[in-house]
């Protein structure tokens, strides 16, 4: 249902309180307790063993991959890791969960007490605390559309039980929607650069639930809240959070109460729905799983994951502003994935300035490239290609004009740029004398402009440069040929 509109001075008058627990799937060869494929798309039901469908007599044996890849998630995040953490049993029946429990890990989780940084509408940064990172396995599918008797039997697909998981719970410090997109924005951008997950959102490996609730500014108890679910982008997630935000005041408004509940996102009418009521918290009955011994993180296992943590983004941007001298915006665009940010410095590292390989790289190429709706792998410049261009501007033998008249042939032909160049070998015009006398041409044609010039309207020195380049053909060398046009209008 519509939320009516409520003014700005309502909206004002209340403090959103938001906390985000987002799962994510951890890009393991295998389960998180069996030896089945961790793989999406197989058909269904064929990754199953006794193990993930909880047989009598099967034993759960602990992934060491995924112990891994947990860790080094929980150091990304500046997460303080346990010595001793505990697997335990959380038991609810639904028809996915074969078990009838999932094995997860409750009091003693693997890391507690890390943080994100996000930028906020101020421009300044704001640090959203992280409560826990704990390891559990995901349970299976159940398919209620696509079949002929949908409307009256639920499909289950059980490949995806015992798939390993990473479960991260915020702290309840996100305050508006924009800033749950920030946050989940950084931390998936994290977690693809640590290389545990591929945060699919699509194919459900990266998966989020929002908590929210309002109270009155200046209020320190926190109102009652309502968990967000069936949110499959973080655009929708800042969607629903601005519906949720305005319903609750809505209801306090009109002299209601807020009902503490699991709510549903309806992409289609942006808005959310009642699913169950939370009265009282679900008493899972936690309790140590019998058949897995304590996990110990070691110190020297510690040491040696940390030693595979790569350069983070924050931190790779504020290097590569400072090393390339990049603009803000920029080293974003650049260091957006780990794999682009790589072959990017790979061929800095190679050129002259390393400055105008980012320029030729995301305004040229990169214009193109979104213009035709094509990604960057799909590029017929090379990054080889992308140096050579950059080199040949620096060293000033060819021109911009140049540069996109050839690389109109590498898009039209498919054609890579050192190919196009070897071909077509524009040249420029550097010898004064010549272009001297193509000035002298231009002036002795134009004696109108240059009384304006000489009047005091200097920007008709744009137009003499104009008409030398056509009479060159823009071959002239642009620096060469404004500085040559100056000095003849004031000789």
């Amino acid at each position: 249902m519509p939320v009516a509109a409520i003014s700005p001075d309502v909206l004002a008058k209340y403090e959103p309180v938001i906390g985000l627990e987002v799962h994510v799937q951890l890009l393991t060869a295998t389960k998180m307790f069996c030896g089945c494929a961790n793989r999406f798309g197989a058909d269904p039901n064929t990754n199953t063993c006794p193990v993930c469908l909880g047989l009598p007599g099967a034993l759960p044996v602990t992934n060491a991959k995924a112990i891994e890849f947990a860790t080094l998630a929980s150091l990304a995040l500046n997460c303080q890791v346990r010595e001793r953490s505990i697997f335990a049993r959380k038991n609810y029946f639904y028809p996915d969960l074969p078990k009838g429990y999932q094995i997860s890990q409750y009091d003693k989780p693997l890391a507690e007490h890390g943080w994100i940084e996000v930028p906020t509408s101020s421009k300044t940064n704001k640090r959203i605390g992280i409560t826990r990172l704990h390891m559990e396995e995901d349970a299976g599918k159940s398919l209620h559309d696509g079949f002929s008797d949908s409307a009256t039997r639920t499909y289950l697909d059980l490949n995806r039980c015992g798939t390993p998981l990473a479960e991260i719970v915020s702290e309840p410090d996100i305050r508006t929607p924009d800033e749950a997109f920030e946050y989940l924005t950084r931390l998936k951008e994290i977690l693809l650069y640590a290389g545990v997950s591929d945060c699919n959102m699509e194919e459900g490996s990266l998966r989020c639930d929002a908590n929210v609730s309002v109270r009155p500014r200046g209020q320190e108890k926190f109102g009652t809240k309502a968990e967000v679910k069936n949110v499959n982008s973080f655009k929708f997630v800042r969607a629903a959070l601005e519906y949720e935000i305005e319903r609750q005041i809505e209801v306090i408004e009109s002299g209601g109460s807020v009902k503490q509940e699991t709510r549903l996102w309806n992409a289609n009418d942006g808005s959310t729905y009642s699913m169950r009521s939370k009265e009282q918290a679900h008493d899972y009955r936690y309790f140590p799983e019998p058949d897995l011994p304590p996990l110990i993180v070691s110190a020297e296992f510690l040491s040696e994951t940390r030693k595979k943590l790569p350069e983070l983004p924050e931190a790779r941007r504020a290097r590569m502003i400072a090393e390339y001298e990049l603009s803000v915006q920029d080293a974003h665009t650049l260091t957006a994935s780990r794999e682009f940010a790589d072959r990017f410095e790979a061929a800095a590292r190679t050129a002259r300035n390393p400055r105008r390989v980012a320029n030729v790289l995301l305004s040229e190429v990169g214009g193109r490239l979104k213009a035709l709706g094509l990604e960057q792998e799909q590029s017929p410049v090379s990054m080889a290609g992308i140096v050579l261009v950059a080199d040949l501007l620096d060293e000033g033998k060819i021109s911009s004009k140049q540069m996109k008249q050839l690389f109109d042939v590498c898009f039209e032909k498919g054609e890579d740029f050192a190919a196009v160049y070897e071909r077509e070998k524009p040249e420029q015009i550097t010898d004064a004398s010549a272009l001297e006398k193509l000035i002298d041409e231009t002036i002795a044609a134009n004696p109108k402009q240059v009384e304006q010039y000489r009047a005091g309207k200097k920007t008709m020195a744009g137009f003499f440069v104009g008409q030398v380049m056509r009479a060159s053909k823009g071959q002239a060398n642009p620096a060469l040929l404004n500085e040559l046009v100056t000095r003849k209008l004031e000789g």
